[in-house]
């Protein structure tokens, strides 16, 4: 089977198979423990979080590891806002936020915070200027994804960051979809978001980046680990795994930028005769689109049943974030782009990787027009 998923999971590479065995053998103490086992541990994690420091600009003593991307985002945002004067009841967001997200702003509305929730533009875009429109007095924290999931489009983070640091307002962003995959400088931004398994390393394990200089507190009173962060021993040789898949991403990161843009070109190319009954969102913004991710509309056709026959055929695809598989409401991202529901459930999402090749996008474009035809 071709595996056009990368975007849900990556298969672990071989580097980070071999330094998480290694680490599993050698560092397998506790990273607490005082004793010289324990010290082991406790070098490995320094170097591993001194990477994942180092491969966004930010201060190493700011990353905290993690279960995962969603775990960053929802313990990330609640110490923040342990952190926040009692009066700053006002959050702004997005309505294309991930599911971990999403929902937990919708909790924090429950609990007595007013939430904007903040629509893209028609090419999946949140402007500054929307951000400076949507903030109050009582503003206290805002949360934009840096890269979506299902539509490709990239937030200018730096930009708003840098804006929102003027004001005294903390920002948070989820980068789990650009970590690795284009530039990241958290110079302008206050907190952030990662994962290993977006990037070849095991699942399991992600960070949260807060900087230094800001105050949080944690959600779990009492927390010894991750310096009260979260609670739980760190698994070393996962974070080890981590830093090292975010090491070689970041060595490789140009060309693989380049490899995935000329891949979606090609897919381009290829169905141009078919763009009236075949369409790939948000083109028209591809200076401001993750080129690993193709959103593909079949007009007419569901987006499971395409799904489906893309299996049948031997194509691994999804029909959005692998986090809301189960749901029957329509991508969200794609809704906020102005579809109806019925016409967002004819979506699906091809997403390149490292080993994605030219003919598998030849093939692929193949069945997707051989389905369409015998539809």
């Amino acid at each position: 089977m071709i595996y056009l998923d990368y975007a849900a999971t990556t298969p672990m590479s071989d580097n980070a198979l071999h330094i998480y065995t290694k680490a599993a053998k050698s560092a397998f103490g506790n990273s607490s423990s005082l004793h010289d086992i324990g010290e082991i541990s406790a070098k490995t994690l320094h170097a591993s979080r001194k990477i994942i420091g180092d491969s966004i600009g930010g201060n190493e003593k700011g990353v905290y590891f993690t279960s995962g991307g969603s775990e960053a985002n929802i313990v990330a945002v609640q110490s923040l806002l342990n952190g926040l004067d009692s009066n700053k009841k006002h959050l702004i967001t997005t309505v294309m936020e991930h599911s971990s997200l999403f929902t937990y702003f919708k909790r924090l509305e429950s609990e007595g915070f007013e939430v904007t929730f903040l629509p893209p533009d028609k090419y999946g875009n949140i402007s500054l200027s929307s951000v400076k429109k949507a903030i109050k007095s009582d503003t206290g924290l805002v949360s934009i994804q840096h890269g979506n999931s299902e539509i490709g489009s990239i937030q200018p983070i730096e930009e708003i960051g840098l804006s929102l640091k003027e004001m005294g307002i903390i920002f948070h962003s989820d980068c789990v979809q650009t970590f690795g995959k284009i530039p990241l400088n958290v110079t302008n931004i206050d907190a952030i978001s990662i994962s290993s398994h977006k990037i070849y390393g095991p699942k399991g394990i992600g960070a949260a980046y807060i900087n230094p200089s800001i105050h949080w507190h944690p959600v779990i009173q009492g927390t010894t680990h991750e310096s009260g962060f979260r609670p739980g021993t760190v698994d070393v040789p996962a974070a080890a795994a981590f830093a090292t898949a975010a090491n070689d991403i970041m060595t490789n990161r140009n060309d693989f930028y380049n490899h995935y843009q000329k891949l979606k070109n090609l897919f381009i190319d290829l169905l141009h005769p078919y763009k009236e009954k075949i369409t790939v969102l948000n083109w028209d913004n591809k200076f401001h689109s993750l080129p690993n991710i193709l959103p593909i509309m079949v007009k007419g056709i569901e987006g499971q049943y395409v799904m489906l026959e893309c299996n049948r055929f031997g194509f691994a695809v999804s029909t959005g974030s692998a986090c809301q598989v189960g749901m029957q409401a329509p991508p969200k991202s794609v809704v906020a782009l102005g579809y109806s529901d019925q016409e967002a459930k004819q979506f699906i999402r091809a997403s390149f990787g490292k080993d994605t090749t030219e003919e598998h996008i030849r093939r692929f474009t193949d069945i997707l027009i051989r389905i369409v035809e015998n539809f």
